[in-house]
C-alpha cells in the first residue's frame, strides 16, 4: 500500500511495489517524483524526516535528512545585515540540503533496486513533463511579481513564455532531469549497487551540485525582509553533511506505541500531548464535541509552549518532559476556559531564554520591531493576555507575494507485503523559497527561519546545528510491531492534525479513512515556526463541519475561533498493516482532491 499527497507519487510508489520492490524502493521513487510534481511543497534543495521499521527489526528508527545551519550562519552576520529575524524567503534562510542524501542513504541500506530504476520515474516526469497541479499554479500566481522583478531565474523556469501556466498544462524541468542523470553517471564503473549509490551521494555533496549552489548564492537577491542579501551557504557546508539515523522517541498511549523524531523536531510535542490526555475519560478525547475539542486544544497549548522553551538541537530534557510527575503537574493547568497565555513549564537546573511572543511584526521598523509583544506567563498565576483575532490561520498552505510561506510540505507512507513500513515528510526547497539555481533546476530551502537570533533560547541560530523543524512523521506499533504509518503537511499543524487522527482511530474506533475525513481543528495560540513568528493568543481554527453548536460552545469558553470552511484543514495520509492477518490498508485526504491512496 502507498499513500501520498500527490496521486502521481502514490502511483509511482505502488508501481514499484507491484514490480517486486520493497517499501523503501517505493518510498524513494515516490519521493523523487514529489520533487517534480509538488515543487511548491518540496524539492531537492530541501529536507526530510522519516520514521521507519523493517520486517527483520520492528524497532522504529528515524531517518535524519535535516541539514544544519551553514558555518557562516551566525546571529551576528544576520544582525549586521540589518535583520532581527531570519527571513522567510531567500538564501539566508537555507540550511544544508538534506533530502537527497537521506533518500539515497535509505535506499542504499534498506532498498533492493538499482538507483537508476528508482530515479527513472522522476527523470521522466521532469524531462517529458507532467500536468501541473492547481496548487502549483496558485503558488506561482502569488509570487509572479517577485519572480519578474527580482528572481529572473525563477521566472524563466516557472513563467514559460512570460505567463503563469494553467492547471493541467504540461510543465518540464529539464535542468533537474539533467542533475539526476549526472548523479547516475557518477556511479558508472562502480562495482556494486551500494558503491553506485555512494558515488551519487558524493557527487551531490562534493561535486557539481555543491559547486553550483556556492556560486549562485553569492549574488545578493531579494528576501522576505524586503531587502537584498547574499547567502552564506558554501560548498564546504554540503561536503561536511551526511544524512544519518537516530532512535525514535516513543510513548505508550492506550495500548499503542507512538514513535516520533527527537526534540530537534516538533514530534515530541505530540508525545507530550498524548501523555497529558492518556488518563482522561474517553468523553474528553472526542474532538467532535466542545468539551473534547477544548480539552485537546488546551493540552496542545501546554505541549507547544514547552516546544518553544526547550526543543532544539541541543541537550533537551525529554525524559523529564515525558515523565509522570511533570505531566501530572502540567495536566492540572487544563481549565474550563481557553488559556490565552503561553505557559511553558519549569525544569530544575534547566534555564532557557524564551523567544519573543509577537502578535504582529513589521519588517524595517528598527527598534521595537514586531511590537506589540505579549507577556509570556510561566505559571498559572499571571493575568491572561486579552485575546486578539487571528490574522492568518496557518491551516491551508499560505504563500505571500514576497515568497513568505507557512505550512507547505508533502508526505508519503508506504508498507509492503513483508512488513517494511515508512512514514516520511519531505519539505523545503519550495519553488518560492529562493531564486531557482539555473544549472540545477531547483532552489534552496528556508528551514533556518525556525531559529531565533536572540541569544540563549533552545532554538537560537547556531552554525552546524539543526533548526527545530516542523517535519514530524509518525509510526504506530502494537505489541512491538508496526501497525500504521501516518503523517501530514501543515507546518505547526502537522502533529495537531495527527493527534485528531490518533484519538479518533485508537480511542474512538474510527477507520483510518473516517478519522482523516472527520472535521479538523487546530490552535494558533503559540509562536509560529515560520517567519514572521507571530502567534494568536487563544486562537482556534475549525472546519465549519464541526457544527454551529459546538463552535458556539467553544467561543463561550473563550476560544477566539476562525471558521476555515467545511473541508479545509488537514492533509493526512496513512498506511496500515494487521500483523495477525497480513492485511494492508491505506487512506488519504480528500481535501484539495490531490492526495491518493492505492494498493493491492
Amino acid at each position: 500500500m502507498a499513500a501520498a499527497t500527490h496521486w502521481i507519487a502514490t502511483a509511482t510508489a505502488q508501481s514499484v511495489l507491484e514490480r517486486g520492490g520493497n517499501a523503501f524502493d517505493a518510498a524513494v521513487a515516490g519521493a523523487f517524483v514529489l520533487h517534480v510534481v509538488e515543487p511548491h511543497l518540496n524539492g531537492p534543495g530541501g529536507d526530510l524526516t522519516a520514521v521507519f521499521a523493517t520486517e527483520s527489526d520492528p524497532t522504529p528508527v528515524v531517518l535524519v535528512g535535516q541539514g544544519p545551519a551553514p558555518a557562516g550562519a551566525t546571529p551576528e552576520h544576520y544582525r549586521a545585515e540589518g535583520l532581527d529575524l531570519v527571513p522567510g524567503s531567500g538564501a539566508l534562510a537555507a540550511t544544508v540540503p538534506g533530502a537527497v542524501d537521506a533518500w539515497l542513504l535509505l535506499l542504499r541500506d534498506h532498498g533492493t533496486w538499482e538507483l537508476a530504476d528508482v530515479l527513472a520515474p522522476a527523470i521522466g516526469y521532469a524531462r517529458d513533463g507532467h500536468p501541473v497541479a492547481a496548487g502549483v499554479v496558485r503558488t506561482i500566481t502569488a509570487v509572479q511579481g517577485l519572480f519578474r522583478d527580482h528572481w529572473p531565474t525563477s521566472a524563466t523556469q516557472w513563467l514559460p513564455g512570460g505567463t503563469v501556466p494553467a492547471p493541467g498544462d504540461l510543465v518540464r524541468n529539464e535542468a533537474l532531469a539533467a542533475v539526476l542523470d549526472r548523479l547516475l553517471d557518477a556511479g558508472d564503473g562502480s562495482g556494486s549497487r551500494t558503491a553506485r549509490i555512494d558515488a551519487a551521494r558524493s557527487e551531490w555533496a562534493e561535486g557539481f551540485v555543491a559547486e553550483a549552489i556556492d556560486r549562485f548564492v553569492r549574488a545578493p537577491h531579494r528576501h522576505a525582509s524586503g531587502t537584498d542579501h547574499a547567502g552564506v551557504i558554501r560548498a564546504s557546508d554540503l561536503a561536511a553533511f551526511r544524512a544519518s539515523y537516530e532512535p525514535a522517541a516513543t510513548v505508550e498511549f492506550r495500548g499503542c506505541t507512538i514513535a516520533k523524531t527527537g526534540p530537534w523536531g516538533q514530534g515530541p510535542a505530540l508525545l507530550q500531548t498524548l501523555r497529558l490526555l492518556e488518563p482522561l475519560d474517553d468523553a474528553l478525547l472526542d474532538p467532535s464535541t466542545s468539551v473534547g475539542a477544548h480539552t485537546i486544544v488546551e493540552a496542545q497549548k501546554l505541549a507547544m509552549a514547552d516546544r518553544e522553551a526547550f526543543y532544539g538541537d541541543g541537550d533537551v530534557p525529554l525524559d523529564v518532559l515525558l515523565s509522570d510527575a511533570y505531566t501530572d503537574e502540567r495536566r492540572a493547568l487544563i481549565g474550563e476556559r481557553a488559556s490565552s497565555e503561553l505557559r511553558p513549564g519549569t525544569i530544575a537546573g534547566v534555564e532557557r531564554a524564551m523567544p519573543p511572543a509577537r502578535t504582529s511584526y513589521s519588517a524595517g521598523d528598527g527598534a521595537g520591531l514586531g511590537e506589540p509583544t505579549v507577556q509570556v506567563a510561566r505559571d498559572a498565576e499571571r493575568a491572561p493576555v486579552a485575546p486578539v483575532a487571528p490574522v492568518e490561520d496557518r491551516g491551508e498552505p499560505f504563500v505571500a507575494p514576497d515568497g513568505e510561506t507557512r505550512g507547505d510540505t508533502c508526505h508519503i507512507d508506504v508498507v509492503d507485503r513483508w512488513g517494511n513500513i515508512v512514514s516520511a515528510t519531505p519539505s523545503g526547497g519550495w519553488l518560492q523559497s529562493s531564486p531557482t539555481i539555473p544549472d540545477l533546476g531547483f532552489c534552496l530551502g528556508t528551514r533556518l527561519q525556525m531559529t531565533w537570533l536572540e541569544p540563549g533560547t533552545a532554538s537560537t541560530l547556531r552554525p552546524g546545528e539543526r533548526p527545530r523543524t516542523t517535519l514530524t512523521p509518525t509510526l504506530v506499533l502494537r505489541d512491538g510491531v508496526p501497525v500504521a504509518a501516518v503523517g501530514s503537511p501543515g507546518g505547526d499543524q502537522q502533529d495537531q492534525w495527527q493527534l485528531l487522527f490518533l484519538l479518533r482511530w485508537i480511542v474512538g474506533g474510527y477507520t483510518p479513512q473516517q478519522a482523516i475525513d472527520a472535521p479538523a481543528l487546530h490552535t494558533t495560540s503559540f509562536p509560529g515556526s515560520f517567519w514572521p513568528r507571530t502567534w494568536e493568543p487563544a486562537g482556534l481554527v475549525v472546519e465549519d463541519r464541526l457544527g454551529d453548536d459546538v463552535i458556539a460552545e467553544l467561543e463561550a469558553r473563550g476560544h477566539v475561533v476562525t471558521r476555515a470552511g467545511d473541508w479545509s484543514l488537514g492533509r493526512l495520509t496513512c498506511v496500515t498493516r494487521d500483523p495477525a492477518t497480513g492485511v494492508l490498508g491505506a487512506a488519504a485526504n480528500p481535501r484539495g482532491a490531490q492526495g491518493y491512496a492505492a494498493g493491492r
